[in-house]
């Protein structure tokens, strides 16, 4: 089991490195919970979460109008957040989907401009942003980066900055 767990961590790292991951459409969180766990072709076993967990945005609230830089929070219930590499049960780390909708989510998470990585095990960060409207969404990565079964994808918001 532990190389089939450091064969997982090598081909994670290189289509994390490498921006792979193709996007889709954003889905209504019921069907994504109804999504299963490895349906796209090279598909990875996803990490179990428990019943009821949950990521959510402290702040900013959907609709704010705010200056950049941003001040994000990130907030999560029935799991705990820890780095990325750490294989602990119910446990993953942030990621933040900028002007975008989820990725597949039988992969790695794509790091890159709209899918930003928080591997440190962050809750909150400060995003530069240029005056516009923009749309913001958390999803939580394994160990691996790979979304959990079923995936802990927050709402997604929109704010304005100024």
């Amino acid at each position: 089991m532990h190389t089939q767990a450091i064969q997982f961590l090598f081909v994670a790292i290189i289509l994390v490195l490498s921006g792979c991951g193709e996007q889709q459409a954003e889905a209504p969180a019921s069907a994504i919970a109804d999504q299963p766990a490895a349906s796209a072709p090279g598909a990875l076993p996803r990490t179990a979460s428990p019943e009821g967990a949950s990521v959510f945005f402290i702040t900013p609230a959907d609709g704010d109008t705010v200056s950049s830089p941003v001040r994000i929070e990130f907030g999560i219930d029935g799991m705990s957040v820890v780095a990325a590499g750490t294989d602990q049960a119910h446990s993953g780390h942030h990621h933040l989907l900028v002007d975008t909708g989820l990725p597949e989510l039988a992969m790695p998470i794509p790091a890159d401009a709209n899918h930003i990585h928080f591997g440190d095990a962050s809750t909150s960060t400060e995003l530069s942003l240029e005056p516009g409207v923009y749309t913001l969404q958390l999803l939580l990565g394994d160990y691996l980066h790979i979304p959990h079964d079923p995936p802990l994808v927050s709402q997604q918001i929109a704010i304005t900055v100024e």
